[in-house]
């Protein structure tokens, strides 16, 4: 029996891959043309004017004791806010996905707050809340323990600068993934910290890296709240952003450029680390997604 062609109504939809070859060449262009645009010509720009005057300008340029004063502080920071936001997003990220109960969409709310808040209105808000004309920041001041102007005020900015990264990345998957594994753990007698050690935490490991990553990266970079509530105090809470603005109003330029070129070179080394992890660990990662 000879087949009858299909009708137009009962025709199989087109592949998304059928579209002509120019077409794909077009969109490729295009979006690589772009990126170049945007984000490599601009990063090749900083590193051809870090490195004008000769590698030897721009590494005596950062040997210089404010440089050097940002890089510990940047780094000091990161080192801070991290493990903090790990925990703190780990923690909420395990409230909204392993829990019912009353106020939960308000919590998911507050975890993306820091996206839609600028960072200068934060920095403000830590200013006006432990400043030296509140009574809290007065209290402290008189104690010894400033919070503005200082490094805990950095730190705090940090915080919640940084605070979704992790659990937007961890809330999907734990989502995803359900509670049965947990549950059937605690079935047979696991404790609650056993139960982690063991089922949850090997599931959520890679989204947890990777929340981790991104954290870092932008506890490294972040230039708004941390100008507001640093005070920008030479050699004392000046991280590597607010020095290279600083060194570049001062027509410093070998050492803003030489400074922002290294904070790119850990912003790259943070997305090498996560490509290379993406690549190693390949199958393990598609069958985290898979749960």
């Amino acid at each position: 029996m000879p087949h009858l062609p299909l009708s137009p109504a009962r025709r199989l939809p087109r592949a998304a891959t059928a579209e002509p070859a120019w077409m794909r060449r077009l969109l490729i262009a295009g979006t690589l043309g772009l990126l170049g645009l945007l984000v490599l010509a601009p990063l090749a720009a900083v590193f051809a004017e870090a490195l004008r005057d000769g590698l030897a300008a721009a590494v005596t340029a950062l040997g210089n004791r404010d440089a050097l004063a940002a890089i510990r502080l940047t780094l000091t920071v990161a080192a801070v806010a991290v493990p903090l936001n790990a925990a703190a997003g780990l923690a909420a990220a395990w409230a909204v996905t392993k829990f019912d109960w009353r106020g939960k969409a308000v919590l998911i709310t507050l975890i993306d707050l820091p996206f839609s808040v600028s960072p200068v209105v934060a920095g403000l808000a830590f200013v006006l809340l432990f400043g030296a004309n509140s009574a809290l920041g007065a209290w402290l001041v008189a104690h010894g323990h400033p919070i503005v102007f200082a490094v805990p005020g950095i730190v705090l900015a940090t915080l919640f600068i940084t605070f979704p990264f992790v659990a937007r990345e961890l809330i999907p998957i734990m989502t995803e993934q359900g509670r049965a594994e947990e549950e059937a753990a605690l079935t047979l007698g696991a404790s609650g910290w056993r139960t982690f050690l063991t089922v949850t935490l090997p599931n959520i490991r890679w989204a947890l890296l990777y929340g981790v990553l991104l954290c870092n990266a932008r506890a490294m970079g972040e230039f708004g709240a941390v100008a507001v509530v640093s005070g920008k105090i030479r050699g004392k809470t000046t991280t590597m952003p607010i020095m290279i603005e600083m060194f570049y109003n001062e027509y410093l330029s070998v050492a803003a450029f030489a400074m922002a070129a290294l904070l790119a070179a850990l912003a790259l080394v943070t997305l090498t680390l996560k490509s290379a992890l993406e690549w190693r660990y390949a199958d393990q990662l598609a069958a985290t997604h898979r749960h």
